[in-house]
């Protein structure tokens, strides 16, 4: 029988879900450290920790809210400016054939945090799925958080570079 590592996950298996993790992370010392890889004053891009597939981001408003209708005009065009950014970053260094760019808004839609309202970033290749998730309850991601966050760090600086 072969086996496959993935001692990542064991973290969000255990983990006690207590209080907002994207408003945690905006108190981190080192944002690095908390993969934040752009922070604006009205909203920021942060790596999802339990990710989907690699490069899979998450686009959120600095200030807590749970509810879309209470993000004011500036916020909702700061996150799409970040998605936009997102995007051009991910382009130029996975290549994607496609994205996933979604929203789940309560638990019975599939929020993990409820009250942070957050829009998902998922790169996609044709294949990129298999039967893992399915038999086995494990997704299998290709590379390391940091190093993925590193890539990306650099590509959105080169994008600023080029503005």
């Amino acid at each position: 029988m072969e086996k496959l590592w993935a001692p990542w996950r064991i973290e969000y298996i255990r983990s006690t879900k207590k209080g907002c993790f994207f408003c945690a992370a905006l108190k981190a010392k080192d944002l690095s450290r908390v993969f934040v890889l752009e922070r604006s004053d009205r909203a920021f891009t942060i790596m999802n920790r339990f990710p989907y597939n690699s490069g899979h981001l998450m686009i959120a408003p600095i200030r807590h809210t749970g509810t879309f209708e209470h993000l004011d005009n500036e916020e909702i065009l700061e996150m799409h400016r970040l998605l936009n950014r997102s995007l051009e970053a991910m382009k130029s260094i996975f290549q994607p054939q496609g994205f996933n760019i979604g929203v789940n808004l309560g638990e019975v839609a599939g929020a993990g945090v409820v009250g942070h309202v957050h829009m998902h970033v998922v790169p996609r290749w044709q294949g990129d799925t298999n039967y893992m998730p399915i038999l086995a309850d494990t997704k299998v991601v290709i590379e390391s958080l940091n190093n993925t966050y590193d890539l990306l760090k650099n590509a959105l600086n080169k994008i600023d570079n080029l503005q």
